[in-house]
């Protein structure tokens, strides 16, 4: 039986991949803030889940996390990150914005780097990201969200590059780019092309089966990443 953790599982795509990870023959190890949440999808799987409150935040106390499941499991095959924070905060209030880097930067870094030397020890191992659409160009609306994002795009991609140096060559890094899923994290209003939530989780499963490098949710949000990658500054000036 395969082994996974699933960092920021107490809803939307942590939730769902948790479900469809035990589904799929493997035992899971689930972090986040709310207990009540992670007690309540152990409920449902109590043969196959354990639980660890956790803030990603409290950098020290995610690492004394992974160390404990790694001694419960012993071997971790996929750690999939997928805490995050996100306000529309266009008055710049900084403390939506320190939330905001306290965990899509400080503590994703955290895991990412903790991930990356576990996975490097063993010879083996899969890191799934999920960072967004945003990650691609500034925003306006949300400029501490669409940073964060893009930080952690650079992030898994320099990781993904270290992985050249691991002799196994068998160390995966993906990273999910989500476009509007339905859930908490849709940040603003009058969203066109939002995903369901279930969709979502299941195409970002068939990447993680896949090794993907880099995966769109869903995928015609590609074609919103090529477009913007090409898109003059000053236009997207006027428009987002």
């Amino acid at each position: 039986m395969k082994k996974a953790i699933v960092f920021g599982a107490t809803s939307g795509l942590g939730w769902s991949l948790t479900e469809l990870l035990i589904k799929n023959n493997y035992k899971v190890a689930i972090t986040g803030r709310r207990k009540n949440k992670l007690e309540e999808l152990q409920s449902k799987y109590s043969k196959n889940i354990i639980i660890k409150q956790n803030d990603i935040q409290e950098v020290d106390e995610v690492e004394k996390i992974l160390h404990e499941i790694v001694n419960e499991f012993g071997e971790i095959d996929l750690i999939i990150q997928s805490s995050g924070v996100g306000y529309v905060n266009p008055k710049l209030e900084w403390s939506k914005e320190n939330e905001t880097m306290l965990t899509n930067v400080i503590g994703v870094t955290k895991l990412y780097d903790l991930a990356y030397n576990l996975f490097k020890k063993q010879g083996f191992g899969h890191l799934v990201g999920i960072s967004s659409i945003a990650s691609i160009r500034g925003n306006r609306a949300a400029p501490a969200y669409f940073a964060s994002k893009a930080y952690q795009k650079a992030y898994l991609e320099s990781l993904h590059l270290k992985t050249k140096t691991i002799s196994s060559k068998k160390v995966f890094i993906t990273d999910v780019r989500p476009g509007f899923v339905n859930t908490a994290m849709a940040l603003g209003e009058g969203i066109f092309w939002m995903v369901p939530l279930e969709k979502a989780a299941k195409q970002i499963f068939t990447a993680i089966k896949r090794k993907r490098r880099v995966a769109y949710i869903s995928k015609r949000w590609r074609l919103i990443a090529w477009v913007l990658k090409l898109v003059p500054t000053w236009i997207l000036k006027k428009v987002i």
